[in-house]
C-alpha cells in the first residue's frame, strides 16, 4: 500500500491527469484507448471494489485496535486494481487519521491494498465510487489466486467475452455489460498471441 501511495503521489504531480489507474505487468487492456478514456472521463464514480462477507478473509482481518475510528461494521475488503478520480485520489493520499491504523495494525494475514481504499472510500466517499473494479479476474477456478491465461487460452473470443460481462453493472447509475477495460492474470508467454491480435481486436 505503501508502494500504491507513492505512485498516486507521483501521478498526482501531473495536473493534467484527472484519473488513475492500478495495473500489475500481467494486466492487459481489453479496450481500445479512446474507449477506456471516454469510459473513464464519462464516468461521475471512481471505481473501487467493496464488500463485506463474515468469513475469515474479511471480517477475520478486522482488529479492534482500530477502534473507536474504524469499526467492525464499517470494515470492507475489495480488489486491489482500482481506478480513482483525482479528488478521491488526493484524498486517499493525504489521510493522516485512518492509514496510520492500518500501517500499525493491519498484520498478516490482513493485506492493508485489499482492505484500506475500500474501507476509506466506503467510510467518506461511498457517493462518489462504484464498489466495483474495472479489471477482470477469473476466479472460477478455486483457490487463494485467480486464473492464469497462457498462451493457448488467447484468442479473439476470450477478450470479446471479457468484454461483455455475462452479469451487468452499473455506469452513472444505469445498467450496462461494458464492465471491463482491462483483464488480468495474463503470463510472459501470452505476449506474443496478444500482439498479433491486438491491432484486430483491442485496435492496439
Amino acid at each position: 500500500m505503501d508502494a500504491e501511495k507513492r505512485l498516486l503521489a507521483n501521478a498526482l504531480l501531473d495536473f493534467s491527469n484527472d484519473r488513475f489507474v492500478l495495473l500489475s505487468e500481467s494486466c492487459i487492456p481489453v479496450q481500445s484507448f479512446p474507449v477506456a478514456y471516454g469510459y473513464l472521463t464519462g464516468s461521475r464514480h471512481s471505481f473501487v471494489e467493496v464488500y463485506y462477507h463474515k468469513g475469515k478473509t474479511c471480517r477475520g482481518r478486522y482488529s479492534r485496535r482500530m477502534e473507536p475510528d474504524i469499526t467492525l461494521p464499517q470494515w470492507r475488503k475489495g480488489s486491489q486494481w482500482f481506478e480513482l478520480r483525482r479528488d478521491l485520489a488526493v484524498a486517499a493520499l493525504t489521510d493522516a487519521r485512518y492509514y496510520p491504523l492500518f500501517r500499525r495494525h493491519c498484520r498478516p494475514s490482513c493485506y492493508p491494498d485489499e482492505h484500506y481504499l475500500p474501507t476509506f472510500v466506503a467510510m467518506l466517499h461511498g457517493a462518489d465510487n462504484s464498489n466495483r473494479t474495472v479489471t477482470y479476474v477469473d476466479w472460477s477456478r478455486g483457490g487463494a489466486h485467480p486464473a492464469t491465461y497462457t498462451a493457448g487460452d488467447v484468442t479473439p473470443e476470450l477478450i470479446l467475452s471479457i468484454r461483455r460481462s455475462e452479469v451487468p453493472c452499473m455506469y452513472n447509475s444505469r445498467p450496462t455489460t461494458a464492465c471491463f477495460l482491462f483483464a488480468r492474470k495474463f503470463s510472459a508467454d501470452a505476449l506474443e498471441p496478444l500482439l498479433n491480435i491486438s491491432s484486430t481486436v483491442m485496435q492496439y
